[in-house]
């Protein structure tokens, strides 16, 4: 049943961490804990379509995790295809868009293939926007639209609304909740642009340990909070408080300007 909330969340994204520290509070290799982990992934994905949620972006694999042991990075490689293969027909049957952002160039042939087949199989999937960011940095997605809009526009002055249509899935929009699971406090170069007014939300429970209840339970407990954008009160949206900031420094260049006159 969809649910619908007075805040609505339109882009939720979640760093999925504690795979590794799990497994090995457990006696076994981090290998193991990512494997479990990924167990989880549908759960969560098939919550947030019934939460009504229209954008769920994934940490999977970030620009840093290269620096990991080979063999958990082949693994998340592996994880991924396996994904692709087992989840298709659900995706397809449910309606969701599908899409991975950053830089799979180093991906196995296959898996790139499989990608590029899901994507675009739903690329006009009016469901749940389902992202994973694999290979992905938001300094350097940042970067790259920058560079985008000079190569297509040279010596013209970017805007923040240029940069954001330059962005690698510039359609999902700004986060309203970040989800980090497995205890630490940060954000970790992820979405960087996209979260600047974003609701955070950290939790102790590692991601193998991550159940549709806790998640559901995170989206109601930050329903309650009261998002001002800057504001002082209550706001529907960061855009709303843009347009208001706006006519109030045109009032006040008016005014400004009146005085100068007299």
């Amino acid at each position: 049943m969809k649910v619908q909330f007075e805040n609505q969340f339109k882009h939720v994204a979640i760093i999925m961490d504690g795979n590794g520290r799990w497994a090995e509070a457990r006696a076994h290799s981090r290998v193991w804990g990512h494997i479990r982990g990924s167990r989880i992934v549908s759960e969560i994905v098939e919550e947030a379509d019934d939460l009504n949620v229209e954008s769920l972006t994934l940490y999977a694999f970030s620009t840093e995790n290269w620096s990991r042991p080979l063999l958990e990075v082949k693994t998340l490689f592996s994880l991924l295809k396996k994904f692709i293969k087992k989840e298709k027909k659900r995706i397809l049957a449910n309606n969701i868009r599908f899409k991975v952002m950053g830089d799979i160039s180093a991906l196995p042939d296959e898996t790139k293939s499989l990608i590029y087949d899901l994507e675009g199989l739903t690329k006009n999937a009016k469901g749940l926007k389902l992202n994973f960011a694999f290979g992905y940095g938001g300094r350097d997605e940042i970067i790259k639209s920058v560079n985008c809009f000079i190569k297509k526009n040279p010596g013209k002055e970017l805007t923040k609304e240029d940069l954001a249509e330059n962005l690698l899935i510039p359609d999902i929009k700004d986060v309203d909740l970040l989800i980090r699971t497995g205890g630490d406090m940060r954000v970790s170069n992820f979405l960087l642009w996209q979260i600047a007014y974003a609701e955070l939300f950290f939790t102790e429970t590692k991601w193998p340990e991550f159940k549709r209840k806790e998640f559901r339970e995170i989206l109601f407990k930050v329903n309650e909070r009261e998002r001002r954008f800057g504001a002082t009160r209550k706001s529907n949206s960061l855009e709303e408080n843009e347009n208001l900031a706006e006519e109030n420094l045109r009032h006040i260049s008016d005014s400004a300007a009146s005085v100068r006159g007299n």
